[in-house]
């Protein structure tokens, strides 16, 4: 019932955690992808939660995020210094106040959902603003 001795460290011990964590990461993967394309999701986030929970449940599709053409670079930079390429930031950033432009807009919220979703969107851009930028290789 316990880990097997060829598995690679950090992948679940269990079966069905190992399926728990394929599935997460299959989800997050289309999360990525659909935030490529709407403004107010983010794409980074969920592809660097993805990564997490293949190498969790699958070195192949974790290896295959690593080794994609667009998505591994940023997941490397991710692992090595916490870094985030500064196109990303700016994409991240603008697309968080699209989106809150667009919440204020089409919802008209009441004074309190608008300042709390401002906090919010505030919080997660001064995170995003506060990484650094990958460094030069």
């Amino acid at each position: 019932m316990g880990q097997e001795p060829s598995s690679p460290p950090g992948l679940a011990r269990s079966r069905v955690a190992r399926g728990g964590y394929l599935v997460l990461g299959l989800c997050f993967v289309g999360l990525g992808v659909i935030g490529a394309f709407l403004p107010v999701m983010p794409t980074t986030i969920f592809i660097i939660l993805a990564a997490w929970s293949f190498g969790k449940s699958s070195p192949r599709l974790e290896k295959w995020l690593l080794d994609h053409r667009l998505f591994g670079p940023p997941l490397h930079a991710w692992r090595a210094e916490g870094a985030i390429p500064t196109i990303a930031k700016i994409v991240a950033v603008a697309s968080m106040a699209g989106g809150y432009a667009l919440f204020l807009w089409q919802a008209h919220p009441a004074l309190w959902l608008a300042a709390g979703v401002a906090a919010l969107l505030l919080a997660c851009a001064a995170y995003v603003l506060s990484r650094p930028a990958p460094a030069r290789r």
